[in-house]
């Protein structure tokens, strides 16, 4: 399946603001936002973390097949995908697991 497709399959991301990765000692080892561009990683990321409770070997492996289309493009140029290479070095390279921190949206100026 290609990546729009399994995309429509994951929960929503309205409520986060983004996704913080933190090594083993708690040290931010990367942030992905919610913002263009970055959509489709937090709620692959998202999803994950969900499922799996971090971001392990077999929650990397499965990501790996969500992005479908763009793991090839990934493999084919690092560098390119920083996203899906943090999951391919998890995957394939023995990286360190990765916990995840959800950083909730701040809804402002809500009518009384």
């Amino acid at each position: 399946m290609a990546f729009a497709d399994n995309l429509k399959k994951l929960p929503g991301i309205s409520h986060l603001a983004a996704i913080e990765l933190r090594d083993g000692e708690g040290n931010l080892a990367g942030i992905i936002e919610n913002k263009a561009g970055s959509q489709g990683s937090l709620a692959v990321y998202n999803h994950l973390a969900q499922v799996w409770g971090s971001i392990n070997i077999d929650a990397a492996k499965q990501g790996l097949e969500v992005f479908a289309e763009h793991t090839v493009d990934a493999r084919s140029n690092p560098g390119k995908h920083a996203n899906i290479d943090r999951l391919l070095a998890i995957a394939e390279n023995g990286a360190e697991t990765l916990r995840v921190k959800h950083v909730f949206a701040v809804v402002e100026d809500l009518p009384a």
